[in-house]
C-alpha cells in the first residue's frame, strides 16, 4: 500500500475540503482526487461522499479513517526518528494551545527552535477539547493546556506555570484607585467572557460556584483580543488570567485589579499522547516544558 493516497484521505478528513486538502498536501486537486479514488478501487468500498464537492465520509470511510491516521502517524515518527540520529529533531511542529496560554507560547517557541533550528512551528489556537481530539487524530504533537480541571485523558504531561485570576475593568468606570475586588462585586458587572466551550469559563464558573455565585455575562467570545477590544471600547468588564499581564504594559486606558479572595491557581502544561515509543517530536515538546524559565508574571 502506498502511503501518499492514504495522507490525501486523511487530510480530506481533515479539512474537510477538497482544494484545501490539496493546497495542504501540496498536489493539484486533480492529484488528490485521483488518490483517493485508487485508494477507492484498492478496498473496493467507497470512501468519501461527494457531489462536485466534499460531503463528508461514508461509514466505510469513517471505520477507515483511525486505521489511516495511525498509519500516517507511525511513518511521520519513523522518519523523525531516522532524521534525528544524524542531528536535530526536523519537521514541522504542530502544537494546538488553549487562548489561555498564548502569553506563553512565544517563550516555548523560542526555546522549542532555538535547541531544534531545523524545526519549524505551527501553532494553532483551540479549545482543550479540540486539542485533544487532534492529539488523539494525529493533527497535532503536542498541546498546551489545562492539566488538573477536566485533566486530559492518557497523556504525559509536563507542567510549565500556574494561573489565577484577574479583573480588567476601562479607566473611569469606577474602579480607579482601588487595590483588589470581591468576586461578588465582579459577577455584577457587565462582563465579557469567553464562551462555556472555552475550559478557562467553566473553571471560572465553578470557582463561583464554590462561592455561590453565578455570572451572566452580556458579551462573549473565544478571544481575549476580542475581550480586551470590548473593554477598552467602554461598556464591559473582563474576568481573565494573570499571565496575560506580560502583554498589558502601559495601557492607560486599563485597570487591573487582583481578587482579594483569590480562587486556587490552575496549572497550565505541555501534553503528548501516552503513547510507546515517544516520538522525537512528542519528546522535544515534553523536554522544554520541563526546563524552560518563564519570566516574572508566570506563576508557579
Amino acid at each position: 500500500m502506498q502511503l501518499r493516497p492514504l495522507r490525501y484521505f486523511t487530510t480530506l478528513a481533515r479539512e474537510g475540503h477538497f482544494g484545501r486538502a490539496a493546497d495542504a498536501c501540496g498536489v493539484t486537486q486533480p492529484t488528490l482526487s485521483a488518490g483517493i479514488a485508487a485508494l477507492e478501487e484498492q478496498f473496493g468500498r467507497r470512501l468519501v461522499q461527494r457531489d462536485r464537492r466534499y460531503i463528508g465520509l461514508t461509514p466505510e470511510g469513517q471505520a477507515m479513517l483511525p486505521w489511516a491516521q495511525q498509519l500516517v502517524a507511525v511513518f511521520d515518527g519513523m522518519a523523525h526518528a531516522m532524521l534525528a540520529m544524524d542531528g536535530p529533531v526536523q519537521g514541522e511542529f504542530r502544537l494546538g494551545a488553549i487562548p489561555a496560554a498564548m502569553p506563553a507560547v512565544g517563550h516555548v517557541a523560542r526555546a522549542l527552535l532555538a535547541l531544534h533550528p531545523a524545526m519549524t512551528l505551527s501553532v494553532r489556537s483551540l479549545t482543550s477539547r479540540e486539542i485533544e481530539r487532534g492529539l488523539g487524530g494525529f493533527d497535532l504533537d503536542a498541546g498546551l493546556t489545562y492539566l488538573d480541571h477536566e485533566p486530559p485523558a492518557d497523556m504525559l504531561t509536563a507542567p510549565l506555570y500556574a494561573e489565577r485570576y484577574i479583573f480588567l475593568a476601562r479607566a473611569g468606570g469606577g474602579f480607579d484607585g482601588r487595590a483588589a475586588i470581591g468576586w461578588a462585586e465582579a459577577a455584577a458587572t457587565d462582563l465579557c467572557l469567553l464562551h462555556q466551550g472555552m475550559q478557562n469559563r467553566r473553571i471560572l464558573d465553578a470557582r463561583l460556584a464554590e462561592r455561590g455565585l453565578a455570572i451572566h455575562p452580556r458579551a462573549t467570545a473565544d478571544s481575549y483580543v476580542a475581550l480586551l477590544a470590548m473593554v477598552q471600547a467602554g461598556g464591559f468588564a473582563t474576568i481573565m488570567p494573570d499571565s496575560y499581564l506580560a502583554l498589558l504594559p502601559g495601557l492607560d486606558w486599563a485597570r487591573i485589579l487582583p481578587f482579594d479572595d483569590p480562587a486556587p491557581a490552575s496549572r497550565i502544561g505541555v501534553i503528548v499522547p501516552n503513547r510507546s515509543p515517544v516520538g522525537p517530536l512528542a519528546a522535544a515538546a515534553l523536554a522544554i516544558a520541563r526546563s524552560i524559565s518563564l519570566p516574572q508574571g508566570f506563576g508557579t
